[in-house]
């Protein structure tokens, strides 16, 4: 669909969670919102749901969780009648054995077996006896808290597959936040008490820290949430523009944008448009611009991860119950497995085949992003052969799903880049706002990049920026704090607070993390 030239109050660069929550609230207000989107069939980026022949993907895994009140509140406006309730579950895969996650130091041990934990255990006591004093990276951390094995069997796999460097150009401040609360210590002085029938108490080395047991989640995945939205979109006489990339964005004589957009035919149609909210990798949008950003050598050193599925239909029953398991095997390349019935048993049409989608991190355009959709099949079945999850031969059916962009790179340099840039955009145009986990260049989570688009189209509606949507930023779970009066002109609700000032766990290179 495409209506060629027109204009409208404001016009929405990609259909993901962000611009979609932004359109949808826009035309809750009554606003004239157009969205382009270049994906030609989905909605949603990496939340979005992938079908293939009856089976659907969910794209890295989205359980419906948040703390703001705000945002649950909009989920179940949009989507009322179709969450259901799943049971949580995750765990870490090494050498054909499963641990918790997050790990219990003492099944750890326990698992490994005698030899190998207490090579584990004299290895800790000389992390312990000889700690490393110059603590700078991710694996000085590590091997400071539990010596250099459990450091490579369980950190430093899937860490590096993840993120693409080395654990030792890795801050220590991310390990310091990421791994919180696991003393191997305690760990083992509680089994040997509970041993002894000493101590009966649950406790595997963790300090009191709760994880969800549910979850909540779209019977037929995320991307029905979106599918939804852009549906109430329409229903008010708005418009979600598939096949429709960004070619260009520019003001005229009257300080109102023009968005160019190219359709798959090639053809350009033209936007006219008071406001553009943008969620479109700030690379890419400063490329676009015109005239060109003083700050297009900054946004040019922006980096970002990508990673593709590859789903395998295994004649089995469900190979494990997990939502997903995390494979801390450096045999293979895969980093993380779903099972994706049970994300929801609607996601698979067939009780008696199991579906699973395999994830591996990676940057586009290298060696496993250029493979083609049949030899990552194959990669998929061996590697799922060599990890002994199944026999390929029972796969009947594979697909692969590339995504691009799934990760914004935190590296040398990239929050001074990141900042020059938001401030040139800032003054010289007020009514461009960036929003979302590329938009901004942040490791955004779903709800969070919700956030930002809420809160952009507030300040749209009171005609300056009221809220900083900056100081959303993307924790694990929510930190509210601050005060209400770092918002001039507004009261924050507890919700908004909940969004503002946290910080997420995401690793930095050492340079950055000793410059900042």
């Amino acid at each position: 669909m495409s209506l060629g030239d027109h204009s409208t109050d404001v016009a929405i660069i990609g259909a993901g969670p962000a611009g979609l929550t932004a359109a949808y609230l826009l035309s809750k207000g009554g606003y004239k919102v157009s969205v382009i989107e270049k994906d030609d069939r989905y909605v949603g980026g990496i939340s979005r749901t992938v079908e293939h022949e009856g089976f659907r993907f969910d794209i890295g895994g989205h359980r419906f969780f948040s703390k703001s009140k705000e945002v649950v509140d909009l989920w179940n406006e949009i989507l009322p009648n179709d969450f259901i309730q799943r049971p949580r579950m995750s765990r870490i895969y090494y050498e054909g054995k499963f641990y918790s996650y997050p790990l219990r130091a003492f099944e750890a041990l326990w698992n490994l077996g005698i030899f190998r934990s207490t090579l584990c255990m004299l290895s800790f006591a000389k992390a312990k006896a000889f700690p490393k004093k110059d603590v700078r990276s991710f694996q000085d951390w590590v091997v400071n808290q539990f010596g250099f094995r459990l450091f490579s069997i369980f950190f430093k796999t899937y860490t590096e597959k993840v993120w693409g460097m080395p654990c030792d150009e890795m801050s220590a401040d991310w390990a310091a936040q990421r791994i919180k609360g696991l003393s191997l210590g305690a760990a083992v002085m509680d089994g040997l008490k509970r041993s002894l029938g000493l101590n009966k108490k649950p406790n595997d080395g963790m300090e009191t820290k709760t994880l969800l047991e549910t979850f909540r989640y779209p019977r037929l995945g995320p991307g029905m949430m979106w599918d939804a939205a852009r549906d109430h979109v329409r229903a008010k006489g708005n418009h979600v523009l598939m096949s429709h990339a960004l070619e260009s964005l520019s003001q005229d004589g009257g300080n109102r944008w023009n968005v160019k957009a190219r359709q798959a035919d090639g053809s350009v149609i033209t936007i006219n448009a008071a406001h553009v909210i943008s969620s479109v990798p700030m690379r890419e949008l400063a490329d676009r611009i015109d005239p060109k950003p003083q700050t297009i050598v900054e946004a040019n050193k922006l980096n970002y991860r990508d990673f593709l599925t590859v789903a395998l239909m295994i004649r089995s029953e469900d190979l494990f119950p997990d939502n997903w398991i995390y494979i801390h095997d450096s045999k293979v390349l895969v980093g993380r497995v779903q099972n994706f019935r049970s994300w929801s048993p609607e996601m698979v049409p067939d009780p008696n085949i199991a579906c699973v989608g395999l994830e591996y991190f990676c940057f586009e355009g290298d060696s496993l992003w250029a493979s083609s959709d049949a030899d990552l099949v194959e990669r998929a079945k061996k590697e799922m052969a060599i990890l002994g999850l199944c026999k390929p031969e029972d796969v009947i059916g594979g697909a692969v799903v590339r995504q691009e962009k799934a990760y914004p790179v935190y590296d040398d340099g990239y929050a001074d880049n990141v900042a020059a840039m938001r401030a040139e955009l800032e003054t010289k145009y007020p009514t461009l706002h960036l929003v979302g986990r590329n938009g901004m260049h942040r490791y955004n989570n779903q709800d969070h990049a919700m956030m930002t688009a809420m809160l952009t189209v507030r300040n749209i509606e009171a005609g300056s920026r009221v809220y900083d949507t900056w100081q959303v930023n993307e924790d694990a779970e929510y930190h509210e704090s601050g005060d209400e009066g770092e918002v001039s002109n507004s009261a924050l609700t507890p919700g908004e607070r909940a969004a503002l000032a946290s910080v997420r766990d995401v690793p930095g290179r050492i340079n950055e993390a000793v410059t900042s």
